[in-house]
């Protein structure tokens, strides 16, 4: 499986060389052919030359094979950012799989959820691949034709494994089949970048910076609340030096220790009459690209006659239970991100099952713990501060989601792009570069 940042092309000198060697050969062929064979006078063998001063059975064409085939072969710039994706969905369908494997042996119950998560991953990178050779032109195509093809096989091989994932007797077999099939496509990938002359950056070209962790304390009913967060910044590519990534990774552990005492502060109610709830325990997990909020809670009814506001008032019903909500980061319109949630297991007597299913009751609980996390977030992970000054207040979230180290700890990604003007991008470089090397110094 090759790593980020995999070089795929010959370099620019290699092509620059090769651009010039033809130049050469197509203005005057016949000096250089001359000196082809070396080694002195007119000798016959391999080496000698023909009455025409010419390699005997050399064409010019076949010294120019290679540099027209380079040439014909070269990606446009359009392929080179189709490339650049399609590399990223394959990486992609890496990390879904991985997260898949680590938690198939606990078999959780949103099992085929993890599945179709992972199918749509695969289904979008053999998308990518098949609109990346729908692009090539018909030079392309007969010169790529041998790769192409065993591409296109790797493709229908993943397709069929994939297909595996919903049945419980094969998975773990499929896991294994998959990252196979995966390994080969990336290889192919690989592959048809090289006889492209595709350059993808690697990190040892000063492309990609490691921004040091940053912490975040912040205040909520009462409790502190840290987050720390660690991010990198890169060059999307090699050839467009405008356009940076910005990806940051929260660890949200100190919010999962605290979540009990923050929803009992902050969702516990007791009127003297109408309805009354206190919140008695809840957990935040991780599932998947989700988290979980699992609300354990007493609840009971108490009325007051009218015009008896003196009167104590009586209780009507009580009982105890609990309800989950899954809440799921999103991306609204690449402009900003929110928390998609949904009311999941409900356990309780039976008319509190219903008012947290399908009643009033289970949407407050939803809509309230859902704005009271996403609001710790957006405070948690103001993290921007953390980029130089030319680099403040430009950053575009595209991708949202929770993850699980495999530890039962959630963390929260979140991938930005940043877009300069060409003093703008050699503004921010220089800050950022300077930035890191005062941070290094002071360590």
């Amino acid at each position: 499986m090759p790593a980020e940042g995999m070089r795929v092309s010959v370099s620019g000198s290699t092509f620059v060389a090769t651009l010039v060697v033809g130049i050469v050969l197509l203005l005057c062929p016949s000096k250089i052919l001359a000196q082809h064979g070396g080694g002195g006078g007119g000798g016959g063998g391999r080496g000698g030359l023909g009455g025409a001063g010419r390699p005997t059975g050399v064409s010019p064409k076949d010294d120019l094979k290679d540099f027209h085939r380079l040439v014909a072969l070269q990606a446009t710039p359009e392929q080179k950012a189709m490339f650049a994706r399609i590399v990223e969905d394959a990486q992609s369908v890496g990390a879904e799989l991985k997260s898949f494997r680590d938690l198939l042996p606990t078999k959780p119950a949103d099992l085929s959820d993890l599945a179709t998560s992972l199918q749509e991953a695969i289904d979008k990178a053999r998308s990518g691949n098949q609109g990346f050779i729908g692009s090539f032109s018909p030079e392309q195509k007969s010169g790529l034709k041998d790769i192409t093809k065993k591409l296109v096989k790797t493709d229908s091989d993943l397709a069929k494994q994939s297909k595996e994932l919903t049945s419980d007797e094969h998975t773990a077999n499929s896991v294994e089949e998959i990252d196979k099939a995966l390994a080969n496509l990336q290889s192919g990938e690989a592959a048809l970048g090289n006889e492209m002359s595709i350059v993808l950056p690697s990190a040892g070209e000063g492309l990609a910076w490691n921004l040091p962790p940053v912490t975040n304390t912040i205040e909520v009913a009462g409790q502190s609340i840290a987050i720390s967060a660690s991010g990198t910044v890169a060059q999307t590519s090699a050839e467009d030096d405008h356009n940076f990534s910005l990806k940051l990774t929260a660890d949200l552990s100190d919010l999962q220790r605290e979540i009990a005492d923050i929803l009992r502060t902050q969702l516990s109610r007791s009127p003297r009459c109408g309805e009354r709830f206190e919140i008695q325990n809840a957990t935040l997990t991780p599932l998947g690209k989700s988290g979980i909020v699992t609300v354990h809670l007493h609840y009971e009814r108490w009325f007051c006659a009218p015009g008896q506001g003196s009167e104590i008032p009586s209780e009507l019903v009580s009982g105890d239970g609990s309800v989950e909500i899954k809440l799921t980061a999103s991306v609204e319109q690449n402009i900003s991100w929110h928390l998609v949630s949904e009311i999941g297991r409900v356990d309780g007597d039976g008319f509190l099952h219903e008012m947290l299913s399908s009643g009033i009751l289970g949407n407050i609980l939803r809509d309230q713990i859902s704005a009271s996390v996403l609001s710790i977030l957006q405070k948690g992970t103001n993290l921007k501060t953390a980029l130089p000054p030319s680099g403040q207040g430009l950053a575009t979230t595209t991708k949202a989601q929770f993850e699980d180290d495999g530890a039962g700890r959630l963390s929260l990604v979140l991938e930005d792009r940043l877009l300069f003007s060409s003093e703008q991008a050699k503004q921010f470089t220089t800050q950022l570069k300077q930035s890191l090397s005062a941070q290094t110094s002071a360590q």
